[in-house]
C-alpha cells in the first residue's frame, strides 16, 4: 500500500459519500460538487510522494484531513469575500457527524472549529485527531481506533472529552 492511485478505487465510494454529505449541507449556491472535492483531495494526496499508507483506514483518515483542509480554505475565501457576511456553521452533535447546521441553530463556524482543533492539537494531539477522524472523516469508533491503533474504549473516552472541550472553547 502506498500509491493513492492504487487505494483510490478501493475507497472512492466511501470518500464520495462523505464528500456528498459535506456538500449537501452547504449553503445553497455552493459551486463545489462532491466529486470535485474527492478529486481535489486525490490530487493533493498524489502530490505527497512516498507517503506510507498503512492500510485502507489510514488512507481514508488522510483523505478526510485533506477534504477538511479544502473545505476550511474555501470557507476562509468565502468569508474574506463577504467581509462580515454570515459565517458557515456546523454542529458537533454526534448524531449529525459531518452535517452542517443552519445559521442560528447552535452550530459553530467551520473556521472557528478549525482554529479550535489546532488549539486542541497543541494541548492533546490524540484528542484532536479523534475529532478529525470522527467528525471530518465520518469514521466509526472502531475505524478510528484502528486508524490510531488504540482501543475503542479510549476513542469513546477521548471523543467525549474533546467534544466537551470544543463546546466550551467555542462558546456552545
Amino acid at each position: 500500500m502506498g500509491d493513492p492511485a492504487e487505494l483510490m478505487p478501493l475507497v472512492y465510494d466511501e470518500l464520495r459519500r462523505l464528500a456528498a454529505s459535506y456538500i449537501r449541507n452547504e449553503k445553497p449556491g455552493q459551486t463545489l460538487q462532491a466529486t470535485a472535492l474527492v478529486h481535489e483531495a486525490f490530487v493533493r494526496l498524489s502530490a505527497e510522494k512516498g507517503q506510507p499508507w498503512k492500510n485502507r483506514t489510514h488512507f481514508l483518515a488522510i483523505a478526510a484531513l485533506s477534504m477538511r483542509q479544502i473545505l476550511v480554505q474555501r470557507a476562509r475565501a468565502r468569508h474574506a469575500e463577504k467581509r462580515g457576511g454570515e459565517a458557515e456553521r456546523i454542529t458537533l452533535d454526534e448524531s449529525l457527524l459531518a452535517a452542517h447546521a443552519a445559521p442560528g441553530s447552535g452550530g459553530v463556524e467551520v473556521i472557528a472549529l478549525d482554529a479550535a482543533l489546532e488549539r486542541l492539537a497543541a494541548f492533546d494531539a490524540q484528542q484532536a485527531k479523534i475529532v478529525e477522524l470522527r467528525y471530518f472523516g465520518g469514521m466509526t469508533v472502531e475505524e478510528t481506533a484502528e486508524a490510531l491503533d488504540i482501543s475503542p474504549a479510549t476513542v469513546k473516552r477521548h471523543w467525549t472529552i474533546a467534544r466537551a472541550w470544543l463546546r466550551k472553547e467555542l462558546g456552545g
